[in-house]
């Protein structure tokens, strides 16, 4: 008699705890996930971002469960078919899936944006999906996630190079926001329309001289305080890269501070997400390699526009200086795209502080648990510290247009 229960992959801890259930999406794979901030003495368990985003994956997926454990520490999820924005399965009205993030929401909305870029492309119909409440962040975040501008215009791009036309995905920002007082809660929000779904994405080989940088491109945002930040922030920033590259355009966004419901009395509202911010990227002159650096106010205050220019503009620097092709922030989403690509050998030139940092190590163990092939690795030959990775994808597919 054949055993009916799956066999879970097992994990521990909340780290890439997105990451993870992303991947097992992919590949159909259930898995259970034990420990989470168990040790917590005051808030064990799954975090409210968390449980919002297994809300998102059970809306843009059809046939997916997911069990938690009383106490929120342990959790099961079941895969199912990535349908994106269909009538009747999820999209409440017309072909948008609407995804509210409650008010104690600590993470940027790219938190969210990130695993769906990766599943958009392998859904059945297209991705639409408007994030709106009160824990909506469109800035970057002190907890590591990115702006919606640098999502925009410096991870997006880089799936045209695996096939996934970017002329079809678009990000509207119809309200900006930074983080609120803790650190929680913004108020902003914010659509993404992903209608680029491919069979399969396409071999990449970006193993190529990561060129020189020829232009350099930002926006500047505040909300809720005095457009002149905008201002300071920018020729900050440009005092520092002036002398390396004459072709800079930052462009400057300000939005009033949105309007929030207190609960404490019918009808009281109050505003939030305040905050100024700065999003550079870095253009090469070799296609498709692209450099991102983001800056934002505490959400205590207490830095002048200033700093924050400043601080953006060698945080820039330093991206660019660790070399590779790639940057930190997505490196991730490549090499993840590359592993469920085409059953063929795909090359990434890659800085070696980026590949030898914590989260990318991370990221080749859940590849190897999911089934998928070990990295190659070995030194480019050039005056660089660069390492050549080769990526074999595993040819996952995408199921549902196959279906259709």
């Amino acid at each position: 008699m054949s055993n009916s229960q799956p066999d879970f992959l097992r994990f521990t801890g909340h780290r890439s705890f997105a990451r993870r259930l992303t991947l097992a999406t992919l590949t159909g794979r259930p898995i259970h996930i034990s420990k989470i901030r168990s040790s917590s003495p005051t808030n064990p368990g799954l975090a409210p971002h968390e449980v919002s985003f297994l809300r998102l994956l059970e809306a843009v997926t059809n046939g997916s469960s997911m069990q938690i454990s009383f106490t929120g520490t342990a959790m099961t999820y079941h895969p199912g078919l990535i349908t994106g924005a269909i009538a009747g399965q999820g999209a409440a009205e017309g072909d948008m899936i609407e995804h509210n993030l409650p008010p104690t929401c600590s993470r940027g909305v790219t938190y969210f944006l990130m695993p769906l870029c990766l599943l958009a492309p392998f859904s059945k119909a297209h991705m639409n999906v408007r994030f709106s409440g009160a824990g909506v962040i469109t800035s970057a975040t002190e907890s590591g996630d990115v702006s919606v501008d640098t999502f925009r215009t410096a991870i997006l791009p880089i799936l045209g190079l695996f096939g996934i036309p970017p002329a079809r995905i678009e990000i509207r920002v119809l309200q900006r926001s930074c983080a609120g007082p803790g650190g929680r809660g913004g108020g902003g929000c914010v659509e993404l329309r992903f209608a680029s779904q491919v069979r399969l994405p396409k071999t990449l080989h970006l193993n190529r001289s990561p060129g020189r940088i020829r232009r350099i491109r930002g926006v500047a945002y505040s909300t809720g305080v005095s457009a002149s930040n905008n201002a300071r922030m920018i020729h900050a920033a440009r005092e520092i890269l002036n002398p390396f590259v004459s072709d800079i355009h930052v462009a400057a966004q300000y939005d009033q501070a949105p309007l929030v419901p207190t609960g404490d009395s019918a009808g009281s509202k109050r505003r939030l997400g305040i905050g100024f911010g700065l999003s550079l990227v870095a253009e090469s002159s070799a296609v498709g390699v692209l450099y991102s650096a983001d800056a934002v106010v505490p959400p205590k205050g207490g830095v002048v526009p200033e700093d924050i220019g400043k601080n953006c503009a060698y945080q820039l620097l330093e991206t660019i200086a660790k070399g590779g092709c790639v940057t930190p922030v997505s490196a991730s989403t490549v090499l993840v795209l590359m592993a469920m690509g085409s059953e063929d050998v795909g090359r990434l030139r890659i800085g070696r502080d980026v590949i030898g940092c914590e989260d990318l190590v991370t990221l080749a163990r859940d590849l190897k648990t999911f089934g998928a092939s070990s990295w190659g690795l070995r030194d480019v030959n050039d005056d660089t510290d660069d390492i050549q990775v080769a990526v074999k994808g595993t040819g996952v597919g995408n199921v549902g247009r196959k279906m259709a």
